[in-house]
């Protein structure tokens, strides 16, 4: 039976576990708050709220909270803590003075996504217009730019920033893996930079945190703020990673594809398109959504890919077929893992797992489906792969990307280090790196409503159904 763990349920365990000895989730005291010194930012919690002006604001973490009532009507229990992390906003005192000579350096990290270019120009912008800092370090081919004479470090001005936006991918350059601790701690102490801002997703953060706590035993004034990026969307607690909805645009646009070549193609014309999506199927979902019921059927990791019988996929496609003329089916590339044999290999650089071809075995067996059924079927393969993600950042993500790169400058100004930024029920807050990356990536919740409402607009069956069945019975 296929089981994936409740990205909810690690959240609960992990607040269970470090709720008492943790000090990421115990509030700063009120020195803490009002001292501009450098200091890790924690998590809050909503009993010690106050109305005191000199306290930021407070953003909840958890939206649903039926556990944390049961648990406070309790008598025999204490109330449940819940959690929140501080709103991003303009600090009144800074720990950096606008006085002294400041220097910073932004890095980009891992894979592409649409808007980098985006969030590096407005931390440009913010560090010269509101702080007027003295340079600004472009950090070129990720980590390996801190130390490779191949990737000297840009000098970043308004002028040379003004117009990096309307470009896809990284102005920078980017690569995988790379971190060197002691030369990282090089560059910082050579070029005296106070503020290190570092694009990337869970891996890269673990990196970032690295970086922090090496400062923080060093004694060095700098401080380390990440801001998440993921293509999958798979980064816990944040409503959406920037990039997203450009990707799902995109990758609409391999739906059109596909589904023109199908409806056009006579007999039986199928299109199979292939999206990202290693261990979350939300750029697959999303894009079939926004579609508008373009798509048949959808297959991402968090639900288990049944091909025949009376829940498979293949007869479905073949009923969609018979019905209209034609199919599309959108395949995220890490569904149906359990289908096809473990690749024992890893991807240079990410170390991440290589995924077995998932889109490509659907696209075969859909073929010798309808050989064996005594018809036939003209396949339309769509592979937009790396096209979804090296696209110009839409409006929607160019804002956000405005609204993550001025609350990074934000923090670090004020003195926070160890954090990233990110939006949490629609406000821009600070969350503790460790707190991130704990419970990432997270997972399309297959009981949510995302993925019921893929089951609303295909029709498609669901394995997932049988399974509850079963394990009731």
């Amino acid at each position: 039976m296929f089981h994936r763990t409740s990205p909810y349920k690690k959240r609960n365990e992990l607040q269970n576990s470090q709720q008492s000895n943790n000090p990421i989730l115990t509030t700063m005291s009120q020195q803490e708050q009002t001292q501009p010194r450098l200091g890790p930012i924690e998590v809050a919690t909503v009993e010690t709220l106050s109305l005191d002006p000199s306290v930021p604001d407070l953003v909840l973490a958890d939206v649903f909270l039926r556990q944390h009532a049961k648990q406070s009507t309790d008598q025999q229990q204490q109330p449940s803590r819940v959690r929140a992390f501080y709103a991003s906003s303009k600090p009144e005192r800074l720990h950096f003075s606008s006085t002294r000579q400041l220097h910073a350096a932004i890095v980009t990290c891992g894979g592409l996504c649409p808007g980098l270019n985006n969030v590096v120009r407005a931390i440009t912008l913010t560090l010269h217009h509101e702080y007027h800092v003295q340079r600004v370090y472009g950090i070129q081919g990720g980590w390996h730019g801190f130390n490779d004479k191949e990737y000297p470090p840009m000098i970043l001005t308004p002028e040379s920033v003004d117009s990096v936006h309307h470009q896809g991918g990284s102005f920078l350059r980017t690569s995988r893996g790379g971190l060197d601790l002691d030369k990282v701690h090089t560059f910082l102490t050579k070029y005296q930079i106070s503020l290190l801002f570092i694009l990337g997703g869970d891996g890269t953060h673990r990196g970032a945190y690295k970086v922090h706590e090496h400062c923080r035993v060093n004694n060095l004034d700098v401080a380390v703020v990440g801001i998440p990026k993921t293509i999958d969307n798979d980064i816990d607690y944040i409503d959406r990673s920037f990039g997203f909805h450009t990707a799902v645009e995109a990758a609409q646009a391999s739906i059109r594809t596909a589904l023109v070549e199908a409806k056009c193609t006579v007999p039986n014309g199928i299109g199979v398109i292939k999206l990202m999506g290693r261990e979350a199927g939300f750029l697959a979902a999303y894009a079939a959504l926004g579609s508008g019921g373009d798509v048949d059927a959808v297959l991402v990791p968090e639900v288990p890919v049944v091909l025949e019988g009376p829940d498979g996929i293949l007869p479905f496609l073949q009923r969609r077929v018979l019905e209209k003329g034609y199919a599309v089916c959108v395949v995220a590339e890490g569904a149906g893992q359990e289908l096809l044999e473990a690749i024992q290999e890893t991807e240079k650089g990410s170390g991440n797992k290589k995924l077995p071809p998932i889109a490509e075995y659907v696209r075969d067996e859909i073929i010798k489906f309808f050989v064996k059924v005594g018809s036939e079927c003209r396949m339309k393969y769509v592979d937009p792969s790396y096209s979804v993600r090296s696209q110009p950042a839409n409006a929607a993500d160019s804002l956000y990307c405005i609204q993550l790169g001025t609350g990074a400058v934000y923090g670090a100004m004020a003195g926070y280090t160890g954090f990233s930024v990110g939006r949490v029920n629609n406000r821009i807050v600070y969350i503790p790196i460790p707190q991130l990356v704990a419970t990432s990536p997270r997972f399309m919740n297959p009981d949510g409503d995302i993925w019921q409402q893929i089951l609303s607009t295909t029709g498609q069956p669901s394995p997932l159904k049988k399974t509850q069945s079963e394990a009731e019975l």
